[in-house]
């Protein structure tokens, strides 16, 4: 399962680090829109990387983007992260364009840096184009 995240915002970066923390069984690895392989897995999704408002997440039965990645990535952690799946009874229609909204307000938020974010050492390997 690969993770396609813009590694320039905070919050998407905040995001990454919490996955690395929490996936013990290390199902996860990770591609930056600014790198190549991330530009390449978006291209695949008929994504835009200059007008990007959700992370993708690609597995072996497709690529999924805004809140349903997010309840794919979180069910693979387990529990109690598993919990999350009892908000799928929200429609996609809602939940989605709060996603959306968040995302367009990402940097405005939560911020901004100046360079991409750089994995520990013990990490780099789970990182595509590190």
């Amino acid at each position: 399962m690969i993770v396609v995240f813009d590694a320039e915002c905070l919050l998407c970066s905040a995001w990454v680090q919490f996955l690395l923390r929490h996936d013990k069984r290390r199902v996860f690895r990770f591609a930056s829109m600014q790198q190549a392989a991330g530009r390449r897995l978006l291209a695949e999704a008929g994504l835009e990387v200059d007008r990007l408002e959700t992370l993708l997440l690609v597995t072996e039965h497709g690529a999924y983007r805004y809140t349903s990645a997010i309840f794919r990535v979180l069910h693979q952690l387990g529990w109690p992260w598993r919990l999350a799946w009892m908000a799928w009874v929200v429609p996609a229609p809602i939940r989605d364009p709060l996603y959306r909204w968040l995302a367009r307000n990402r940097y405005r938020w939560f911020g901004r840096r100046a360079t991409c974010f750089m994995p520990d050492a013990g990490d780099a390997e789970r990182f595509l184009d590190e």
